[in-house]
């Protein structure tokens, strides 16, 4: 899949109070594929929002056990890139994306 751009990647942006306050940063988090990787990810939002991507970090989160009402559950598994705008740059979800 190199030099291929597959919007399936970014599956939705996370707006948290804890992601609020990393966009203040030039952070942003987003909940991705699970094969995603840094650079596809990287190369899915330069193109989509046309920004330059510094960094990006990669988070698995792993789903807990749970019960409800006496029935054993699993909460799903995700997978979340952080990442790190250029300088003086900023992505706004509120738009459209064209």
């Amino acid at each position: 899949m190199t030099g291929q751009i597959n919007y399936d990647i970014l599956r939705t942006p996370i707006i948290t109070e804890k992601s609020t306050m990393l966009a203040e940063l030039n952070k942003h988090v987003f909940l991705v594929a699970p094969s995603a990787d840094k650079k596809s990810v990287k190369r899915t939002v330069e193109s989509i929002f046309k920004v330059t991507v510094t960094s990006v970090n990669i988070l698995n989160r792993i789903g807990k056990n749970k019960k409800f009402k006496g029935v054993k559950g699993k909460r799903m598994d995700t997978k979340r890139a952080i990442v790190t705008v250029a300088k003086g740059q900023s992505i706004d979800y509120t738009t459209e994306v064209k």
